[in-house]
């Protein structure tokens, strides 16, 4: 099971909304706190400047929504599907994904630190110009994505696959290539020198 970062606990939600059809709405302007969602199909729906705070979405499809400037902070998402779902300059800080499927899920820009994907499957993700500091990508699966200047200072990546990826631009103080896999990564010159670095190399 997915945990946040440092051993948070979730706080208890207190309304519920299942088994709802809320494909293609419009979420914009909408603030939910603490709220469960369960079984509500989100398919298409769309959001600008909505706010989700300390809130759970069991089985919720996500599939082909887009939010923009939306904020989902310190939510848990369990068994999600980001079918071709995009997030452009939103704000997850602290939440946690477990069981979910992000294919041709899209993120760019917003603040995604501290977030729990430990084991995701991120292979046809494209993760781009994110605040990803802190973030528990332990073991995630993420061979051949596109994660470009993504900020990974501080992140967990013990066990993560990065093999196939791009990941030009992105801060990689923290990945250690002898407990991750990086083969046929493209890097640029300067990653190039901090995982050298990293091993013990010494560059002139």
């Amino acid at each position: 099971m997915a945990e946040r970062a440092y051993g948070r606990q979730a706080p208890p939600t207190e309304s519920t909304v299942e088994s709802e059809d809320w494909d293609s709405r419009d979420l914009s302007g909408e603030s939910h706190r603490r709220v469960e969602f369960t079984d509500v199909d989100m398919t298409e729906a769309s959001s600008r400047g909505a706010e989700f705070f300390e809130c759970v979405f069991r089985d919720v499809r996500f599939n082909v929504s887009a939010h923009t400037d939306s904020a989902f902070v310190s939510c848990t998402f369990v068994r999600c599907s980001f079918f071709d779902a995009t997030f452009t300059g939103c704000k997850l800080v602290g939440s946690v994904f477990e069981r979910c499927t992000h294919d041709l899920m899209k993120v760019e820009g917003g603040d995604w630190s501290l977030t729990a994907l430990p084991g995701a499957d991120l292979r046809r993700a494209s993760l781009t110009g994110v605040r990803m500091r802190e973030a528990d990508l332990t073991g995630a699966r993420c061979a051949g994505a596109t994660i470009r200047g993504v900020d990974l200072s501080g992140a967990w990546l013990h066990r993560a696959d990065f093999s196939r990826c791009d990941l030009r631009g992105s801060d990689l103080s923290a990945l250690d290539p002898r407990t991750a896999e990086i083969a046929g990564a493209v890097v640029d010159p300067h990653q190039a020198i901090v995982i050298a670095e990293s091993l013990g190399l010494e560059v002139r």
